[in-house]
């Protein structure tokens, strides 16, 4: 076994991809499957933001970038930083990637020396955890229940500390439970890491404009202390409709952006040039259509709930933010399907929804937390409709 392989063995349950695999194998088949475990928006790219790309094209703006990015889009970025959280960066502790997760990555590679630690509160999106282990560290996870909103306390941060850890990785609203981090809470946990000052902060604020009862908050802005201890990472792919663009960006100390750009000249060089034109417009045109999206999530998301909720065996908190519901399948663990099978894992039940019922959703597992289910409502009503009154029946056909 490769010493990569071992590395992933490390954290990720093979369940997981296999039902993957066999969701598409249904769908060759010619199987009605309704896909809930996507993590992109549903809605078109904006038409002016296309425009943008087009332009870029037609003007010949098709060679090879800087590393970092054009400069008209770091000032873009620089400039919504400031716009939207008060936050000073210079252009060059700026850097832009492909997409969030090739920023994430060029962090922690960039920095984690053998072994280092690497803080993550669970239930965590899937890629941290294998991101920390290919880049030569350890992932800590912490797990946050769900009595506490899925979020991470102060004392449990305290305790996962050692003087190994090299990050702690924020993720508000959360990818999978939607939880979201108030001002308060975020003050609490920067108490904590002023008294560790070898620790940095990965805020990860991708879905930073899908919330929807409380202000968004985050580390830089709220504890301007650690700003030099922060890299806050975002992109325009789940607030403008823009992930297969591949645009994602990050901002922090002049010495990490000019490592995770070493990296990145070796790796991908820069994403499109195509790409970043248009991100220039998502960022810089009015983004009136976060709001309409924004306003969809929350009719879909409260629709979700409400309908989950009737299905027996299963519990739905009301999320505050990105476009997931968490929902505990504790309830149906130990019964017995139609067909005399035991419900024994998340993994049983999401594989049970997909064979008997062809609904396609992520079992907690794969993101470090069971009995959970991972639904997404980026889908229309139709069809949320439709798999919700699937797996109302198929819960209703557990003894």
């Amino acid at each position: 076994m490769s010493l990569v392989a071992e590395r992933l063995n490390v954290v990720r349950p093979s369940e997981t991809k296999a039902m993957t695999a066999r969701a598409a194998e249904l769908r060759d088949q010619g199987v009605d499957v309704i896909t809930l475990s996507q993590g992109e928006p549903d809605f078109d790219t904006p038409p002016a933001v296309c425009e943008a790309g087009i332009r870029a094209i037609l003007y010949g703006r098709t060679k090879y970038t800087a590393v970092a990015g054009i400069k008209p889009l770091r000032e873009a970025i620089r400039k919504s930083f400031g716009r939207d959280h008060g936050l000073d960066y210079g252009i060059d502790q700026i850097t832009v990637g492909c997409g969030a997760k090739q920023v994430v990555f060029n962090a922690l590679f960039a920095s984690l020396d053998p072994d280092d630690e690497v803080v993550i509160p669970t239930p965590c999106w899937v890629s941290y955890p294998d991101m920390v282990a290919l880049a030569g560290g350890k992932p800590v996870l912490v797990a946050c229940d769900e009595f506490h909103g899925f979020k991470l306390r102060p004392e449990a941060l305290e305790a996962a500390i050692t003087p190994r850890t090299k990050w702690l990785m924020l993720n508000s609203p959360c990818n999978p439970t939607g939880a979201v981090c108030s001002r308060g809470e975020l003050l609490a946990l920067a108490a904590v890491l002023r008294r560790h000052a070898h620790v940095h902060v990965l805020s990860d604020d991708i879905y930073e404009k899908l919330t929807y009862n409380d202000d968004f908050a985050t580390m830089a802005a709220v504890a301007p202390d650690l700003y030099e201890r922060t890299l806050t990472v975002n992109g325009v792919s789940k607030a403008d409709a823009m992930t297969g663009w591949r645009v994602g960006y990050g901002a922090g100390p002049l010495a990490l952006i000019k490592a995770m750009n070493l990296i990145q000249s070796q790796t991908s060089s820069h994403t499109s040039s195509i790409s970043q034109y248009a991100a220039i417009e998502a960022l810089t045109g009015g983004r009136q259509h976060i709001e309409e999206f924004a306003s969809a999530f929350l009719q879909r998301r409260d629709f979700v709930v409400a309908k989950l909720n009737k299905a027996e065996g299963l519990t739905c908190r009301v999320p505050d933010g990105a476009f997931y519901v968490f929902p505990s399948c504790a309830g149906v663990i130990g019964k017995r399907t139609p067909d005399g099978k035991v419900i024994e894992t998340d993994t049983d039940f999401a594989m049970y929804l997909l064979e008997a019922f062809a609904v396609a959703v992520v079992p907690g597992s794969g993101f470090m937390a069971s009995p959970y289910i991972r639904i997404s409502y980026a889908s229309s009503l139709e069809d949320l409709t439709r798999a919700c009154d699937r797996i109302i029946a198929a819960c209703a056909a557990l003894s």
